[in-house]
């Protein structure tokens, strides 16, 4: 929960080297980018403008899936996708009947996946209330916070986190000691150069 004015708060991930992805992972993220509007609606009854950068990323993704991906039974497995353009990266050489399947596709996609969410939080809002709690004591919270509030996730495979820590757990001490020493020659060598240029 950032105290400025650029963001009103964020959830960072450790990045996860995945170039594929499923129907049913894009549709999940749309429902967790989707979140904190389903929040505030579910515990102030009222929306505002936070969600806009949300709003705009799920809308891009929506249209990716129906119109570059093939991820759309009603427009079928075609791709709009132009490599040589900018912006949304596809080009329009369809009519204006199919446009507006697109729309309606893309609308029912986010609304779909909208009510998922506002269920999902309805049913968990004891637990909800719990972290937004905490979020004023603490601003900051991580897995093993998340994991101490409500309890651990209810799925067999771990997170990136865990499988992060876990990796690392694995590397040998020696390994370890050595790419410490690494990077301390590294910085005695740049300090070294920088005192060489400032004499």
């Amino acid at each position: 929960m950032p105290r400025g004015v650029a963001a009103l708060g964020y959830a960072q991930y450790l990045p996860k080297e995945q170039f594929l992805y499923q129907t049913e992972q894009l549709v999940d993220s749309i429902c967790m980018t989707l979140g904190g509007r389903a929040a505030e609606e579910i515990i102030f009854n009222k929306i505002s403008t936070g969600a806009q950068n949300d709003l705009e990323r799920i809308t891009k993704l929506a249209y990716s899936m129906v119109t570059v991906y093939g991820m759309n039974s009603r427009v079928g497995n075609v791709s709009f996708h132009d490599s040589q353009s900018e912006g949304f990266g596809y080009s329009k050489p369809y009519s204006e009947d199919t446009a507006k399947i697109i729309d309606e596709e893309v609308k029912k996609i986010i609304e779909d996946a909208y009510i998922r969410t506002k269920a999902l939080l309805q049913d968990k809002k004891d637990q909800l209330e719990i972290l937004a709690q905490e979020l004023l004591k603490k601003e900051v919270l991580f897995q093993n916070d998340l994991t101490e509030l409500i309890g651990p996730r209810p799925f067999d495979k771990p997170t990136t986190l865990q499988e992060y820590l876990d990796k690392k757990d694995e590397t040998p001490t020696s390994d370890i000691s050595l790419a410490k020493e690494e990077i301390n020659e590294e910085v005695s060598t740049t300090e070294a150069q920088s005192t060489t240029v400032t004499e």
